[in-house]
Parts: C-alpha cells; sequence; structure tokens
C-alpha cells in the first residue's frame, strides 16, 4: 500500500522532526502508527499513513459515526445526544462571525449532512462536500441533501461563500496547503472561515498521552497545536480572529481513551479528566481540547 513519509514538517517544512510516540488505531485496523513532532512550529504528525487513494478502508467502521450516523455503544448514543445541541451551537457561531442572518455556507467533510440541514433550516444557501460516498448517499437520504465529493472544492467559483466550516475535517486532508489555497480563493473577502481541530497540547492530551483518541491513527494526518495553526494560516494569506472552546470535546475524547487504555471505559475516572481538562483551559482557550479558529483573509492594501 502507497505510504506518506515525511523528512520535514507537513506545514512549515522544516527538517527539524523528532519522533513521540507509537500510537495505534483502535477503531479500524489495529495497526500501529509514529507519530512525531516538529521542533520549529510545533505540529505533530502521523507517519507512513496511507496516501489519498488507499486510505478509504480505513474509514469503514460502524463506530465512526460522522460518516456512519451509528447509535452503537453508550458513547456514540452520549455523541448523538449531544450533537443536536451542539449544531444550533456550531450555527450560531457561524451567524456571529459571519454577521450575517442568512447568506451562502459550505461545510466541507460534511459527513452525513446534519450541520448542512442545520444550516438550511435557519435560511442559509448550503453546499456540502464530503469524499465518503457512504456518507453522501446518507446525507440524501437523511435530508435530501445533494452532498459532492470533496475533489470539487477545486472547481467552484471564487469569492463566493459568507462562511466556511470545517467540524474536525483540516486535521484528515492530504493535499493540506492545496486545500488552504482553496479555502481562501473561494472565500468572500469579508467572509468567515471557521476551522475546528483537536488540540494535543490540552491537559487530556498529556494524561493520556499515545491512548489519546483524538491522535486517531492513521485518519488524522496532523495533529495541530494553537503555534502549528497560527504558521499554517500566515502561510495562506489568513490569519486568526480568535480562539473558541468546543467544552463537550474532553469528555467525549476522554471516555474514548479511557476504553483504548483500560481496554474498558471507567466513566467517572474520564469524565473527572475531562472536566480537569476543561478547568485547566477556563483561562485559556489555547489549552481546551479542541479549538474553533476564527479565521479571516488578510486585508488587501
Amino acid at each position: 500500500m502507497p505510504q506518506v513519509h515525511y523528512n520535514a514538517c507537513p506545514v512549515c517544512g522544516s527538517p527539524q522532526i523528532r519522533p513521540v510516540f507509537l500510537v495505534k488505531d483502535y477503531t479500524v485496523s489495529g495497526e500501529v502508527f509514529p507519530v512525531e513532532e516538529c521542533r520549529s512550529c510545533s505540529l505533530r504528525f502521523t507517519q507512513d499513513v496511507p496516501d489519498q487513494e488507499s486510505i478509504g478502508p480505513y474509514y469503514k467502521s460502524e463506530d465512526y459515526i460522522s460518516h456512519s450516523n451509528t447509535s452503537k455503544g453508550i458513547i456514540s448514543r452520549i455523541y448523538k445526544r449531544v450533537r443536536a445541541r451542539t449544531m444550533q451551537q456550531k450555527a450560531v457561531l457561524v451567524e456571529r462571525y459571519a454577521q450575517k442572518r442568512t447568506g451562502r455556507l459550505l461545510d466541507l467533510g460534511c459527513g452525513t449532512g446534519t450541520f448542512l440541514d442545520t444550516m438550511k433550516n435557519r435560511g442559509w444557501q448550503v453546499a456540502g462536500l464530503e469524499p465518503d460516498a457512504d456518507a453522501r448517499s446518507m446525507a440524501k437520504q437523511l435530508y435530501n441533501l445533494e452532498v459532492a465529493p470533496s475533489h470539487e472544492l477545486y472547481e467552484l467559483a471564487e469569492d463566493q461563500f459568507d462562511a466556511i466550516s470545517l467540524w474536525h475535517v483540516l486535521e484528515h486532508v492530504h493535499a493540506l496547503h492545496a486545500y488552504m489555497d482553496q479555502l481562501k480563493r473561494v472565500l468572500k473577502q469579508s467572509g468567515v472561515l471557521l476551522i475546528a481541530v483537536p488540540n494535543y497540547t490540552s491537559r487530556d492530551a498529556d494524561i493520556y498521552e499515545q491512548y489519546w483518541a483524538a491522535y486517531d491513527v492513521p485518519r488524522h494526518l496532523y495533529h495541530f497545536s494553537p503555534e502549528a495553526m497560527k504558521v499554517l494560516t500566515a502561510q495562506h494569506g489568513l490569519r486568526i480572529e480568535k480562539l473558541l472552546p468546543m467544552w463537550f470535546d474532553s469528555f467525549y475524547v476522554s471516555l474514548l481513551s479511557s476504553k483504548y487504555k483500560y481496554g474498558t471505559t471507567r466513566y467517572i475516572g474520564a469524565g473527572l479528566h475531562g472536566l480537569s481538562s476543561n478547568i485547566n483551559a477556563a483561562g485559556n482557550t489555547q489549552e481546551c481540547s479542541s479549538v474553533i479558529y476564527v479565521i479571516r483573509k488578510e486585508q488587501k492594501g
């Protein structure tokens, strides 16, 4: 199987990279992958991942909820119950930072279309892109949404979206820099880009180390820190305006991490670790388990 091996940082290009630890794929294959770190921009990344054409089978699991809409297992049921609320919270964020009650939204990696449907019901014109054919089919079945394959990002007209959202998507994108260029191209000058990614500098990541569920190898190609996100956006003529917390993620990730580490979920301990992580990040969003980056184009002239 063709693999991607980095001799330099995939964000900043520095050759100063070092191994961190080995991480197991607990979701699909049981394989182990090296995670390395850039000493320059602090990005962590997964080594020897399948290339873009070969990685599809690593998403084929009923436990991968964004693609299957599964209610299998207690953790998945908790996730779906909370998701109904978080969809509305995300919608409010889009409208607040787009400074519009309605407009044109592009949701990348839209999965089965839940967020698109939420925004459509609030009066937005929506477009969705998703690499997984089964998820696209489910978006049609569940919400009557016509979702396009992700490669069609490169075919969209420029300067057309008031808001673009990527909810835990950027860490999956092989062609990272080309993708960032396209996001900037299709975003209006006054538009807003919202990117949510896990944050390996959080306390729950420190607690669980290689068992931290948000490493999710090999599907997560990159493991961002706030510093790495700052470097990446600046390279593409974008600027981070604000960092927003995703408080629920520390609990969800801690529950999964506990299961990976101990073979069974230790609910009380995991809950306490999630709470501890949030308390630690209460005064500093840069240490939250997952962070939403509010991003805009650099002003012209």
